[in-house]
């Protein structure tokens, strides 16, 4: 085979921890000059080196291409200062360097993608306030349930998106575990002090134990599936986002910068960004499937497989945060057709309930109301007419227990601001769901 070297290489993807790594080596040198594993002098030689690589990197220099960017790195130094750069490998082993990189690397970038997480969900809860009044159908089964304020509508995903952030941040805790000190699988007969290198790299811990330490990925996996339930919530809202756009309901309006034309029907606008959103999703689901399966079945300790851990990390990596940035922007674009939500109230008998429990609450049993309510629909049905269009001789017909104010119980404003249990869609309960939302994200 003529590529072999590109075949067991992984500069292709892993070069983009060039800067972590040379951070990390440089802790581990700045450890190795204080434990008086190799003499200061000596130490400042490589630390001045890997320094004026990253100073390099940062004006755009590219490495040549090796076999991985751990060797690219140490190649250079030593090209840059002579063999005395090969010193900085003492007491550590590839093993433990490049699952340390991996650490540092996605501890800076689980922050971001909280961030964005964050920023989306401000998004939402801004949306949210200036909707407060926009009353629509809410549904199960896709089907007109109960109306619902378009706010708490909004807010349902502000909590899932809170949820994943969270989720980030404890996952935050299990990557923040230095295995620095591992070297190849069983530790070191070298007088390192792994606490100073933590304390150099701000990791909280280190591990326990050499041989899980060079093969763990778990944090890798869990980063992975964190990001893939947010992809998923972000598909169900795109969803809801396509539908709500779609003529037949009707509900909202996005900028056209997220949408696209039709090469042949000159009226379309395709929710293309929204789709887009929903098809990456898969393609994350894909990269935690993809891991899982390179990590199982695997003995201790290290196996040349885990190399090919990183391109699954960095695909979920890159899209989840394309596609949180570009939801963030599609939704400051929603505006709602608040008219044409309300009016959608009308349809599939959405007040029922409130006449079950209207009668419930003048002390027919609930089995018994949700019997007659079933009754009166089918009436509507047979007979043509909306609940809202039956006069109260027609309720008396089913019910005695039927007084006009039954008609206060058909309005969708007020069935809405009826439900003031905590967590409810009143308007009193989603004012304070929004101060409670806001607390989180200070």
């Amino acid at each position: 085979m003529q590529n072999f070297d590109q075949f067991i290489g992984s500069f292709s993807f892993d070069n983009r921890l060039a800067e972590v790594d040379i951070a990390g080596s440089i802790a581990h040198t700045k450890m190795l000059i204080k434990t008086k594993i190799i003499s200061a002098s000596d130490g400042r030689k490589i630390v001045s080196g890997l320094t004026s690589i990253l100073k390099d990197i940062g004006k755009g220099w590219k490495f040549p291409e090796e076999e991985d960017i751990h060797y690219a790195v140490e190649r250079e130094l030593i090209r840059r200062i002579g063999p005395v750069g090969g010193k900085m490998h003492t007491a550590r082993s590839r093993n433990d360097q490049v699952v340390a990189d991996l650490r540092i690397y996605l501890k800076q970038e689980i922050g971001i993608v909280e961030n964005l997480i964050n920023n989306f969900q401000k998004v939402l809860v801004e949306k949210a306030g200036e909707n407060i009044d926009v009353v629509m159908p809410g549904f199960t089964h896709l089907q007109p349930a109960q109306p619902v304020l378009a706010a708490h509508h909004l807010l349902a995903y502000a909590w899932m998106m809170q949820r994943d952030r969270e989720r980030l941040a404890d996952c935050y805790k299990r990557t923040d575990v230095l295995p620095l000190g591992s070297a190849a699988l069983a530790g070191t007969s070298f007088n390192i002090d792994r606490q100073y290198t933590a304390k150099l790299l701000d990791f909280e811990n280190i591990s326990e134990n050499s041989l899980d330490a060079v093969s763990d990925r778990d944090f890798a996996a869990e980063f992975v599936f964190c990001v893939s339930l947010t992809a998923l919530h972000l598909t169900r809202f795109c969803e809801e986002m396509i539908l709500w756009m779609n003529p037949e309901f009707g509900y909202i309006t996005i900028d056209d910068k997220f949408t696209s034309g039709s090469s042949i029907m000159p009226q379309k606008r395709n929710p293309d960004c929204a789709e887009v959103i929903r098809g990456k999703s898969g393609r994350i689901f894909g990269d935690l499937i993809a891991l899982l399966t390179i990590i199982k079945s695997l003995p201790l300790a290290y196996n040349r497989d885990l190399q090919e851990d990183k391109p699954p990390v960095f695909d979920a990596l890159d899209n989840i945060k394309m596609c949180l940035e570009v939801i963030s922007e599609m939704t400051e674009s929603l505006e709602f057709v608040g008219e044409r939500a309300l009016k959608s109230t009308e349809k599939g008998f959405i007040a029922a309930t409130e006449i079950a429990d209207y009668l419930a609450k003048n002390n027919v049993p609930f089995r018994a109301a949700h019997g007659i309510v079933k009754d009166i629909v089918l009436y509507c049905r047979k007979n043509s007419k909306t609940l809202n269009e039956l006069s109260i001789e027609e309720y008396n017909g089913f019910s005695k227990i039927f007084k006009k104010d039954i008609f206060k119980y058909l309005d969708a404003k007020n069935i809405a601001d009826m439900k003031t249990s905590y967590g409810g869609t009143s308007e009193k309960s989603v004012l304070r769901q929004i101060d409670n939302i806001k607390q989180k994200l200070k």
